[in-house]
This record gives C-alpha cells, structure tokens and sequence, in this order.
C-alpha cells in the first residue's frame, strides 16, 4: 500500500506534500543507521495527519532520533542550531569565519576597507592560494524568511566600490544561513558573486560545509541548556570542539562532573563523525 502523503505546513506557511524519501534522507545524514530510521519512520507515519506543521514533524523526529542518541538528534538540529546563534549576527560570522578556517583560509575578521566613495566594513576577509575573498554574512534569526535579491544588489555595490579604489578584483561571497530566492540566484550568478547558503550550491553548501568539517556550532548539543549556551557564545565558544578544548568553562556554570562529561562525551562523539551525504 502506498504511503499516504498528507499537506504539511511549513514555517513560511506555504502548504507542500510531505515526502518520506526526504524524511527519510535527513534522518540518516544524522547518522542513523537504516534500522532506526525505519522505526522512527514507522512512528512519524502513525501519527501523520492533514494539514500537520513542519515544526511538529521536526519536533517529533528530533525526540526520537534522542531516545536514541543525542548526536543524532544533534546533527538532525543543526539548522534550528544555527538560528540559536542569532539575533545579533555576529556568532553567524564568527561561525562561517571557523568554517572557513577548517577549509584552508586565513581569515580575518570586520576589517574597514576603503572604498571609492566610502569606507567599508566587511564581515570576513579570507585568503587561499593568494587568492582574497571580500565575504558578507546574513543572518536570519526567524524561520522562513528568504534572502531576496535586494541583498546581493546591496552588497555587491559595496564591493564594487571597494575593487574600485583598491584596483584588486577579491571574490566577493554573499553567505546566509536560511536560502536564497531565485532572483538572488540568478543575479548573483550574472555579477559573479558567490552565494552560499543552506543547501546552495548544492555540492558545496553551508550544511555540507559543516557536515564535512564537524564544526558543529555550540547550540547543537542537546544536553546544555539555553542559559549555558548563551553564557559560552559570550565567551567566545562558537563550535563545539572549541568547548572540547576549553571545557573548563563548564566548572563556571556549575555543572557537576557527571554532566560534563556527558556534555563532553556528546560533542566529542559529534565533531568527530561527520556525515556527507544529504541534500
């Protein structure tokens, strides 16, 4: 019998058909093995109805995926983890500038660039192979919200204005942690801007990016709690291998020796797996 494949409804609240294929896809990139990614699949479909949001069916997967493992259902959260790091933003850089350092850039941080007309302050400059890359980042802290492509226009001015006075032409990159529309695309493709989102470009985005380096932000663990979290990224801690390395700053919050380790016995077993399939 086939599956029945109900409406659900996502955060934008557009109405879309559910797909188990895809369902299924996102639980093993958590590293699920088949067998648990069939029984969970087995519950979700029992509990399906008409017109059921995302959020539930995430919310559903996510405790199941913990009954079996908290860094499966650390993987699986990535996305909301992201967003956790807002609303400021400047955690997103910080994270998208630790990604890039696993990729082989040096980077530097908010940097002040003089401009043709005026000066400039960009989020990320990073070099690799003598090339530079000029790198803005956006961030959304809301789920649903798209970046448009009055985004890639505003920012591409500011690098042309930047290569204007400098005479050196960096890549300019656009990076956001939700997706771009189809006119971001397709603008950004035309003025050779390079645009990394979530699942864009597809063989090289955001998410396979972090799924292939094991730099899991903070926010991913599922055993610290929102006041822990907040206190770390305060501190500066953005990936979990870099509490594995100063885990010390959980002696500050109190935590007990017990819950350390199973704290640290989360991450650790997170950064060190990482997963590359997946859309």
């Amino acid at each position: 019998m086939r599956d029945l494949e109900p409406d659900i409804i996502k955060s934008s609240g557009e109405k879309v058909k559910f797909s188990f294929s895809k369902l299924r896809r996102s639980l093993l990139k958590s590293g699920a093995n088949e067998s648990i990614v069939s029984s969970i699949i087995d519950e979700i479909r029992d509990e399906l109805y008409q017109g059921i949001s995302t959020k539930e069916l995430y919310n559903r997967a996510f405790a199941l995926l913990k009954d079996h493992k908290g860094a499966y259902a650390s993987r699986y959260r990535l996305k909301k983890a992201i967003y956790e790091l807002g609303p400021s933003g400047f955690p997103f850089e910080k994270f998208v500038a630790e990604i890039l350092n696993f990729a082989g850039y040096e980077v530097e941080l908010n940097r002040v660039l003089q401009g043709e007309c005026v000066t400039h302050e960009v989020d990320i400059i990073a070099k690799k192979g003598g090339t530079g890359h000029l790198i803005e980042c956006k961030f959304h802290s809301e789920e649903g919200r798209n970046c448009d492509v009055k985004i890639p226009l505003y920012i591409n001015s500011r690098f042309n204005d930047i290569h204007s006075f400098e005479k050196e032409e960096n890549q300019g990159w656009l990076v956001t942690n939700t997706r771009f529309t189809l006119d971001a695309l397709t603008y950004g493709e035309c003025v050779g801007l390079k645009l990394l989102s979530w699942d864009y470009p597809e063989e090289e985005s955001l998410k396979l990016l972090i799924d292939n380096s094991g730099a899991y932000p903070i926010t991913t663990s599922t055993l610290l709690s929102d006041s822990e979290k907040q206190f770390l990224l305060e501190k500066g801690i953005i990936l979990g291998r870099n509490l594995l390395e100063k885990s010390y700053l959980l002696d500050h919050q109190g935590i007990s020796e017990n819950r350390k380790k199973r704290i640290l016995s989360e991450l650790s077993i997170l950064c060190d797996i990482s997963v590359n399939d997946g859309e």
